[in-house]
């Protein structure tokens, strides 16, 4: 299936209220995932029924529109976007259009359990470089954090995305009373094989057994903490996202801090995020959304869906609203994570 988009220049670039240009997808493609992260889904986690999911043909007909619009890079989330069944059909579809010129790049956020079977696939459909959330490397904490005993198996998955010359970036939730005193040698192990590794501050998305305050850990303390064993030189670096970049010593290596409490980092977000039901969420940190699946099902699909997409310009927020306030986490939203799309 390649179905046709027409060039940017006959559709008018995605812009919200603010002029920022909005040029990057968060596409969630399911809910589901093979690992429990504490932190991301809670213990009794209900699933989606499978009819409320998009196809992967609708997918790709979602990808398309932003593409016309203007859209150059989609990241596939999830849940974990590789225990979908025949997720490489999209891959592949998102690939041929790097090839075309029309994206400049499709990448995914994954759990590494996967990678072992399809690192050198992913390369081969045109994926260039992954992300991998890994938090610990300790058998007994990977299984304590994520409820599942795969750390080797992420570990494998990690190898073999190198090994087919993926470019891996870590991705670290840092939490206080788990990997706090972890982290500078997680800064280690990645540097060493050379990685990038981005530490990320809970944020306050769904409820969670224990709550979040407890385990929030600002990475203003952490990077103190680093500054003491390496060299941390601020890097001009940016992939699109909201990290910022250090680079790590005399090394190649990056390291990368979200700050979503202690720094707001919105005010170039160029990005919004579309649920595997279709929602789009123009803010990670708010609840408000607009319907797509409808507009996508419609008899004037691309009609509809373009008069979505504007109303959702509309829509999108100079910023969220997470915040710390006498230690309490203000600025909650109902939904988990998995289910927005990481």
């Amino acid at each position: 299936m390649d179905l046709p988009i027409k060039p940017q220049s006959e559709s008018k670039q995605l812009t919200d209220q603010f002029g920022r240009t909005i040029n990057y997808l968060r596409l969630s493609v399911t809910d589901r995932c093979d690992l429990r992260c504490r932190y991301c889904m809670a213990e009794d986690m209900v699933f989606l029924p499978k009819s409320d999911v998009l196809t992967l043909e609708e997918l790709y007909e979602l990808s398309a529109a932003f593409i016309a619009r203007g859209v150059r890079r989609i990241r596939l989330t999830g849940g974990e976007p590789l225990v979908r069944k025949n997720i490489m059909w999209l891959i592949r579809a998102l690939g041929a259009q790097v090839t075309k010129g029309l994206l400049d790049e499709v990448t995914l956020t994954t759990n590494g359990t996967q990678l072992p079977n399809l690192a050198a696939e992913l390369y081969e459909a045109g994926v260039r470089r992954v992300n991998v959330s890994l938090d610990t490397l300790s058998a007994d904490s990977f299984k304590a954090i994520s409820r599942r005993n795969k750390l080797e198996a992420v570990l494998e998955g990690i190898k073999a995305a190198k090994n087919a010359g993926l470019q891996v970036k870590i991705n670290t939730v840092a939490m206080r009373n788990f990997n706090e005193d972890e982290i500078p040698g997680l800064v280690s192990w990645a540097t060493g094989e050379g990685f990038d590794l981005t530490l990320i501050e809970t944020m306050p998305l769904g409820d969670v057994q224990g709550g979040r305050e407890s385990s929030y850990l600002p990475l203003t303390a952490v990077k103190n903490q680093l500054d003491q064993r390496f060299t941390l030189k601020p890097s001009d670096y940016r992939t699109g996202g909201p990290a910022r970049y250090f680079t790590v010593g005399d090394t190649r290596s990056r390291l990368g801090l979200i700050t979503p409490l202690t720094n707001n980092f919105c005010d170039g977000c160029n990005r919004v995020r579309v649920t595997c039901t279709g929602r789009i969420y123009m803010c990670l940190g708010q609840d408000d959304h607009i319907d797509l699946r409808a507009a996508l099902r419609s008899d004037s699909k691309e009609e509809n869906l373009n008069r979505c997409l504007d109303k959702a310009m509309g829509l999108k927020p100079k910023g969220h609203d997470f915040a710390m306030s006498d230690g309490e986490m203000i600025g909650k939203v109902n939904r988990h994570m998995s289910q927005t799309g990481g």
